[in-house]
């Protein structure tokens, strides 16, 4: 059975229910990955994501920032949720489908606007957390899939000019060095660079563009990482950009893959 995955930074699941809606309905992924969810779990309209035939649902929330969630058409179950860093941020849930495909969701920290660890805290508990992640990812992983928001565009043709944005957090060394050791730790599979692996490639456009699509100064922030027996299917990913383009928008667009497993 093939399985589609989506993964989306939403940034505000019930302001933009519509177009999680209209994404489901367009575009019809088995399951669909959300973080930046800025919900309680109760609060998340599961009602009308079921309505469109989407009524399971695995999440974790925070009442105005953070939270992850994953929608699906398919049976899930609870697959365990960890607390990285122990901060009681909604930011890992996990799902295992009937397949046995277990298929998780991350929202790394954005680690705020100056990367030195000393003087950002914000920017040391991102260091951390990817630390962290790498201990998770060695304890050993097989049939799985990462998805999320991992705040790193980690290679030179992941940022519009890898020139200009070697000090600007999300593109600095030292993120892009850990995380390489939490994706070679897990032994991830990095899918969309694996079936696109030259050129600029971008899912996140800052809202700051008075025309984001014209000046595409975009970054690949969003990821979808597999275990070498997931099952991934080759040249299956592709990244909606036009759906940043959308009214009242996400600054992030969707990314895609599947898998046979």
């Amino acid at each position: 059975m093939t399985v589609t995955i989506c993964t989306w930074n939403i940034n505000s699941v019930r302001l933009r229910a519509d177009l999680v809606l209209r994404l489901l309905a367009e575009e019809a992924p088995d399951v669909l990955c959300l973080q930046e969810t800025k919900s309680p779990v109760d609060k998340i309209p599961l009602e009308r994501f079921a309505e469109a035939g989407y009524p399971h649902m695995i999440a974790e929330g925070n009442k105005g920032y953070n939270g992850v969630a994953i929608l699906s058409r398919l049976p899930l179950e609870d697959a365990g949720t960890r607390a990285f860093c122990d901060t009681g941020h909604a930011r890992h849930c996990a799902a295992r489908l009937e397949n046995g495909l277990v298929v998780h969701n991350f929202y790394v920290p954005a680690g705020g606007d100056e990367p030195d660890r000393e003087s950002n805290p914000k920017f040391a508990h991102k260091l951390d957390f990817l630390a962290e992640m790498a201990r998770w990812g060695a304890e050993g992983r097989a049939r799985e899939v990462m998805v999320g928001d991992l705040n790193i565009a980690p290679r030179e043709d992941d940022v519009w000019s890898h020139k200009q944005l070697l000090k600007v957090v999300s593109h600095t060394p030292i993120e892009v060095e850990a995380l390489d050791r939490a994706r070679d730790a897990g032994g991830w599979i990095d899918t969309t660079r694996a079936d696109i692996p030259g050129g600029k490639l971008y899912s996140w456009w800052s809202y700051r563009a008075r025309d984001w699509d014209a000046a595409d100064k975009g970054r690949r922030l969003d990821h979808i990482w597999a275990t070498p027996d997931a099952g991934h299917i080759a040249g299956s990913t592709r990244i909606l950009r036009d759906a940043r383009g959308w009214e009242k928008p996400s600054d992030h667009a969707p990314v895609f893959a599947s898998f046979a497993p």
